[in-house]
């Protein structure tokens, strides 16, 4: 893979996925408190559903790391070129499958969303496109090691990335509903 497309795609799935927790009021985490509205289940369960799904996101970032970072793409092989094409879309595909577990599970039920469960669900996605990034670079050569410096400045930017969404969800919508038509 080129480094300026992997640059470019990493941009643009961050972008993608920065407002997405506050445009969207399903939730993408499986939390272990209850939520407003949610449905009553035991706390045993809760917990022991949020410790699965917290331990399947970290293997879909361990197996993100290990099928795009150690997968070798041959120029001048398409089908090399097409293999890695097929484990990115895996990826992709167990992703959205994973974050899509817990809105699954409330289905039917008008569930609340606290700010506090959004930026939870911001600091997972930022992770999961960091991880995705640190795959890209060890693909196209040697990762380089990274210090807090790194992350701080990447979650701002990241952070700002998400402002859209949160004044979509926070500032305008509430002028908009305040007004008389």
């Amino acid at each position: 893979m080129d480094q300026s497309l992997a640059v470019w795609v990493v941009i643009l799935l961050a972008f993608g996925t920065a407002s997405l927790p506050f445009l969207l009021q399903r939730h993408l985490l499986a939390l272990p408190w209850a939520q407003p509205g949610e449905p009553g289940r035991p706390a045993w369960l809760r917990l022991l559903e949020s410790v699965v799904f917290f331990a399947l996101l970290a293997g879909w970032c361990l197996l993100t790391l290990d099928l795009i970072g150690g997968a070798l793409i041959i120029g001048a092989d398409a089908a090399s070129a097409l293999l890695f094409l097929g484990k990115l879309l895996a990826v992709a595909i167990a992703a959205v499958l994973l974050l899509s577990y817990p809105g699954w599970r409330n289905r039917g039920a008008v569930v609340g969303k606290p700010v506090f469960a959004r930026l939870l669900e911001v600091l997972v996605l930022y992770v999961m496109v960091g991880t995705v990034g640190f795959a890209f670079e060890a693909n196209i050569g040697n990762p380089f090691q990274q210090t807090w410096e790194f992350y701080a400045i990447t979650l701002s930017l990241y952070l700002v990335l998400a402002y859209p969404g949160f004044v979509l969800r926070y500032l305008l919508r509430r002028h908009h509903a305040g007004r008389k038509r």
